[in-house]
């Protein structure tokens, strides 16, 4: 997919990100979130070194610079861990800035350099995937939050994307169960592991990617043959 067709939907995405964080005062920056050991605060400085990560990935892209998503592991806990109990304001104000230097970043980037290929943490990505990835960051973690922002206010194309992708990594992994996800109201199948052995997963694509995600129990979802859900591996 041409990176900037989704751009628009990284905007709204943003923007709702935002009116999200507005609400928050001290005390909901330091609830829980939905990752262990992480509170709301953890997420939104994440989300913020996220952003200035992708730049990163995309001025190598631009510039044939070999620029890392960061500077080390370490420096990215540490940025996490000091960012995460500042004010709300100062949240709210690095959200900001740090989504416009991501905005910037890929208006920038001419043609050719969309053809790159960046380093990231998880290996190499073509830099058309960026934007992808951005947009992945920001509606997951907004769920992460657990401040009303649910699996099903993810668009249906957003849900189908993810499937695909998380079911994708998922099949090169051995700790995946045999699986047929079904999507409801479609013929369409994907199929993990050995399909003669797989009880079949139904539900509405961007269900199944939450559940496939850590982002729900699935409880809406049905198994066939009657049974329990399978356990996925942790999507990494």
């Amino acid at each position: 997919m041409d990176p900037l067709l989704l751009t628009g939907d990284v905007g709204d995405a943003t923007a709702r990100l935002l009116r999200t964080a507005a609400t928050f005062d001290a005390a909901d920056l330091a609830t829980p979130s939905l990752l262990p050991g992480w509170t709301r605060g953890h997420v939104l400085a994440h989300v913020c070194r996220n952003a200035d990560a992708f730049v990163n990935l995309l001025t190598s892209a631009r510039t044939g610079e070999r620029i890392p998503m960061y500077a080390s592991a370490t420096a990215r806990t540490a940025d996490i861990e000091a960012g995460a109990s500042r004010t709300p304001e100062e949240q709210l104000d690095d959200l900001r800035r740090s989504a416009d230097r991501f905005a910037e970043a890929v208006a920038a980037m001419p043609v050719p350099a969309w053809g790159a290929t960046v380093q990231t943490r998880n290996g190499s990505w073509p830099a058309a995937m960026l934007v992808w990835g951005r947009l992945r960051e920001l509606e997951v973690h907004h769920v992460d939050l657990a401040a009303g922002y649910r699996p099903t206010d993810w668009s249906p194309d957003f849900g189908h994307r993810l499937l695909h992708e998380v079911t994708s990594g998922f099949a090169d992994r051995g700790d995946a169960p045999a699986m047929v996800l079904h999507f409801d109201g479609s013929n369409h199948e994907l199929v993990l592991g050995d399909r003669a052995q797989a009880p079949v997963i139904a539900g509405p694509a961007v269900e199944l990617a939450a559940w496939l995600t850590g982002r729900d129990p699935g409880t809406t979802l049905t198994v066939t043959p009657d049974g329990q859900l399978p356990r996925p591996p942790e999507w990494i």
